[in-house]
């Protein structure tokens, strides 16, 4: 696994506004939104990407545009829905699958109870979206799941790292390459696996409490 914290100022900036606990969840999906296009920028650096003629209004050229097959882009339910609409702006042509995944209460192992994904993955490079990296059960749930389908390269986001989930994923995905675009790794888990100082529950402060 590759970790590539992308420290910059326009990051630390809006990762504070997220941090704010004042911050409403209109702003907090505005901010997100801001970030994740800054993130997806480093994290999309190796798209493939081939030769075309075109016609500009000076001259015939030859310029370059993501090869196929496209990329897909999958957010985690349901938090990673909120990092959606930043990763397509930046990458238009990129398809969009779902992964929903929960830890089993009683076996504390990761359950898919959704998933919208073509069966074969062969050649794509696939993004997973994730906002908190906390215990790294689910992302490294999902980034086997996407191996298993043949995926070419995986490539996963979130906007905070936990130091105990980026070991969980060291340990447990030693035979699968992926790369990890992170805006900030924070100092440890609490005793209920919340990120500190972290931002709160990612989903609550995006879409409020339901239920």
């Amino acid at each position: 696994m590759h970790v590539h914290h992308i420290d910059h100022p326009l990051i630390t900036h809006k990762l504070t506004v997220l941090r704010k606990r004042q911050t409403p969840s209109m702003i907090f999906r505005q901010v997100t939104e801001e970030l994740v296009m800054l993130l997806a920028y480093e994290a999309t650096r190796d798209l493939a990407v081939v030769d075309v003629d075109i016609q500009t209004p000076v001259t015939k050229t030859t310029g370059k545009e993501i090869a196929k097959p496209r990329p897909l882009v999958v957010p985690i339910l349901r938090a990673g829905l909120g990092m959606l609409d930043g990763m397509v702006r930046m990458a238009p042509t990129a398809e969009v699958g779902f992964l929903g995944m929960i830890r089993d209460e009683e076996t504390l192992n990761i359950v898919t109870y959704a998933e919208r994904l073509p069966k074969d993955l062969s050649g794509r490079h696939v993004f997973v979206l994730d906002p908190m990296l906390a215990t790294g059960g689910t992302l490294a749930e999902a980034c086997r799941f996407l191996h298993e389908r043949n995926a070419r390269q995986v490539s996963a986001i979130c906007l905070l790292a936990a130091p105990e989930g980026l070991e969980y994923l060291r340990e447990t995905l030693t035979d699968l390459d992926m790369n990890l675009y992170v805006a900030a790794i924070d100092e440890r888990l609490d005793e209920n696996a919340y990120i500190v100082p972290g931002l709160g529950d990612a989903g609550d402060r995006l879409y409020g409490v339901a239920g």
